[in-house]
């Protein structure tokens, strides 16, 4: 049995990661699509560095993009096998994929515009509507703690992640030669003490672990509460310097998170008099998957829904729809709050947004999450001056700002938390994924301190033999 890491390898985007057994049997943990890593990203997420027809399952911890995004590409390059993750993912997959199908087409419609007035060779979508369709129908849904039996040999079964609604670690049995073997695949761990989400759940020990480690180096703790911050950014560019807010946020999580802190702003009656738009059909579908599961609410949400129904709606809240309403924003200089997808800019309505509002002083970009470093959202977080947008060049003019403590993502204590239910002398290998290097290097360090012994990054497309 053996595990190829083909995505998320040395960096936090395009999950991939290819079980092999002695028998030849494929599964694949995650297909997500990469992002923000430069020129590139096209090649890595038109070759997956392994055969779909030669798959022959795929689970899936959640429904993020960088997760799930090249599930239609699989499928339509020969996958035929079954697709495994809770209901809450499923439903989120439906509009999420359907959504990333559609945006490509536009923004390639939009690039494709420039690229042929310089004479440059077109782009094609990685894959259409009817791609994803055919993907859909191969999902089968498994509840949490339900032992699922792959085959007589491999079963499986999902706890409960805290990272986004439906979103699990997957914890996986193969018996060979007799012999049984454990392997944890932790999926995006959430915040212990999370807005909206409950705690990640205690799992039982494994020998291989595959762990997350955006945050290996870092701390949200000390951080003060969200709705204060969001709060300042509010009142200093909409009331003081009479702009407008751009929020780049992922339409999963990230929207509902922001949506449910305004309106607790809004509860205590301090909220800012000004319009708030949600620019993504997406988000509004996405907000109201997760009004559909109340189940995964924590005990803080469930205080908030006995005097509120709607946690996630108040007053000068639209959800914009159209095209032409999106682009009627940009006309519009009256001073408002825009949250739009996607969370590192890559795509979507916002970055025509930032395209419209960073030359101006007045505005505000406000960062909410982790944003790849090579993106946009990761290059206007680090400060450059200028950034290309659409192949054409913008000055930063606009201020911009980052809320850390929102993301759905745990630091390293929380990761440290996340594996305390472990016996560390039994864990044969620990393998870092979905985190940069320099992270991942520092991170291993204090896994060494509680006692993993042999801790291995790998990188892009290598293989490792599991005794």
């Amino acid at each position: 049995m053996d595990i190829t890491f083909h995505g998320a390898a040395r960096n936090v985007t395009g999950s991939k990661h290819l079980l092999r057994l002695q028998d030849g049997t494929g599964i694949l943990l995650d297909c997500g699509i990469f992002q923000g890593l430069g020129e590139q990203t096209e090649d890595m997420n038109e070759h997956f560095g392994f055969n779909p027809k030669k798959v022959d399952y795929l689970i899936l911890s959640h429904a993020h993009i960088d997760h799930c995004g090249l599930i239609p590409r699989l499928v339509a390059e020969g996958f035929e096998g079954q697709i495994f993750c809770t209901a809450a993912t499923m439903d989120l997959c439906k509009i999420l994929l359907l959504d990333s199908a559609k945006i490509q087409m536009q923004d390639i419609e939009y690039s494709n515009k420039h690229r042929a007035r310089k004479g440059q060779p077109l782009l094609e979508a990685l894959y259409t509507e009817e791609d994803v369709i055919k993907a859909l129908s191969l999902f089968k849904i498994v509840d949490y703690h339900e032992p699922y039996h792959i085959n007589q040999n491999v079963k499986f079964k999902f706890t409960d992640a805290g990272h986004v609604l439906g979103s699990a670690a997957v914890h996986i049995r193969v018996i060979e030669n007799g012999k049984k073997t454990y392997i944890t695949f932790s999926g995006d761990v959430g915040r212990y003490g999370d807005l909206l989400l409950k705690n990640p759940q205690t799992f039982p020990q494994a020998d291989y672990i595959l762990l997350e480690s955006t945050y290996g180096d870092s701390l949200h703790k000390d951080i003060g509460p969200i709705e204060d911050a969001l709060l300042e950014v509010i009142k200093h560019t909409c009331e003081v310097k009479k702009g407008k807010v751009i929020i780049p946020a992922f339409s999963v999580g990230r929207t509902q998170e922001l949506l449910y802190a305004l309106n607790a702003l809004e509860l205590k009656g301090v909220l800012p008099d000004v319009p708030y738009y949600v620019d993504s059909p997406l988000s509004e579908k996405a907000t109201q998957v997760l009004k559909d599961h109340p189940e995964v609410y924590n005990n803080g949400v469930k205080e908030v829904l006995k005097v509120d129904a709607d946690p996630f709606g108040f007053k000068g809240l639209k959800f914009i729809q159209s095209s032409q309403e999106s682009i009627a924003l940009n006309d519009d200089v009256r001073p408002c709050v825009i949250i739009s997808s996607s969370g590192m800019a890559e795509a979507g309505r916002v970055k025509h947004h930032i395209k419209n509002n960073i030359s101006n002083q007045k505005n505000t970009i406000l960062m909410v999450g982790y944003a790849e470093p090579n993106s946009l959202g990761g290059r206007l977080t680090r400060g450059e001056k200028e950034v290309h947008i659409f192949g054409e060049q913008y000055r930063v003019n606009a201020e911009v700002q980052s809320i850390k403590s929102m993301s759905a993502h745990g630091d390293y204590d929380d990761l440290l938390h996340f594996l305390s239910c472990q016996d560390p002398a039994v864990v044969k290998q620990l393998f870092l994924v979905h985190g940069e290097y320099e992270v991942q290097q520092h991170f291993a360090e204090k896994l060494s301190e509680k006692g993993f012994a042999n801790i291995e990054i790998p990188y892009q497309h290598q293989k490792v033999v599991l005794e």
